[in-house]
């Protein structure tokens, strides 16, 4: 068994295909096809079975395939560890962020700690709360930052920083929590999942219309569409030039404070992001 042979599957397990896992890999299709059965023999129990002219996993290569990817993370997280406890300033991040946090709290921060510590190789991954921590439980992330951490997670808060969630709708819209069409992001959101929670804590049932990122919701709110349950973070400069308004809502703001988490044993260079979030204004974890 090999690191190479574990890309592989693993690539296979996620595109679906030979065609497209030799694509992602930049090799060949038999040399995937080579590599995986390769794998299943060392094993000694078959990974994929044919299904027309393509291929899937079976049981035994799905409950396979999760492990190899925590195996590559911790490799990398190994890698990176060592790394950084060797010099931290040379180290490797992998950071991981919810959307708003990635588009109005980090570029400023990478910014300048960027210019701190030019030779910290960064890599950063954007996407719905759900995808972040499994990138976290799987060591395919050093540091995640977004709301609290899911109960179970086996995490570490390092720092925090303050954050609510605001209603806010175009000026002019009327608001009613039981009429007004609220707009939420997909399932999997942090933010979809707030606004499920608050709704059914005021017994409400609104119409609600679901747009696929967050630019999107507060466009669409911007428009007029409807209502929608943001971070003021993401809504700082549509509030300031008149384009939204703050609606009066029972129970809001939400105060939703923002987490820089990691695992149970940090590396030196995640450290020393955080310590760099700490004298840009973020409090201390435990």
């Amino acid at each position: 068994m090999t690191e190479s042979r574990l890309r592989t599957f693993v690539a296979l397990a996620d595109t679906g295909s030979v065609r497209a896992a030799a694509e992602r890999l930049y090799v060949t299709e038999s040399a995937v096809s080579a590599s995986v059965t390769a794998l299943a023999r060392d094993l000694g129990v078959p990974l994929v079975e044919r299904a027309g002219r393509g291929v899937v996993l079976t049981p035994a290569g799905r409950v396979y395939a999760d492990y190899a990817r925590k195996l590559l993370g911790l490799h990398e997280e190994a890698r990176a560890a060592a790394r950084g406890e060797h010099e931290p300033g040379t180290g490797r991040l992998r950071l991981a962020a919810v959307t708003t946090a990635a588009d109005q709290v980090l570029p400023g921060l990478l910014a300048d700690f960027r210019r701190s510590w030019p030779r910290v190789e960064l890599a950063l991954e954007v996407g719905p709360s759900r995808r972040i921590w499994a990138a976290l439980s799987a060591h395919e992330a050093d540091l995640v930052l977004g709301g609290r951490p899911p109960a179970g997670t086996r995490a570490t808060v390092l720092a925090t920083r303050s954050n609510e969630l605001v209603l806010v709708a175009a000026p002019g819209v009327p608001f009613d929590l039981r009429t007004t069409p609220w707009v939420m992001r997909e399932p999997g959101s942090g933010t979809r999942v707030a606004a499920e929670a608050y709704l059914a804590e005021y017994e409400a049932a609104p119409p609600t219309l679901v747009l696929g990122s967050n630019g999107a919701v507060i466009a669409g709110a911007a428009a007029g569409l409807g209502a929608a349950l943001v971070h003021r973070d993401a809504v700082r400069h549509d509030l300031a030039a008149g384009r939204l308004r703050v609606v009066d809502a029972p129970g809001t703001p939400l105060p939703r404070p923002w987490h820089a988490v990691a695992g149970p044993a940090p590396a030196a260079t995640t450290r020393l992001f955080v310590r760099h979030l700490v004298d840009s204004g973020w409090t201390p974890g435990a």
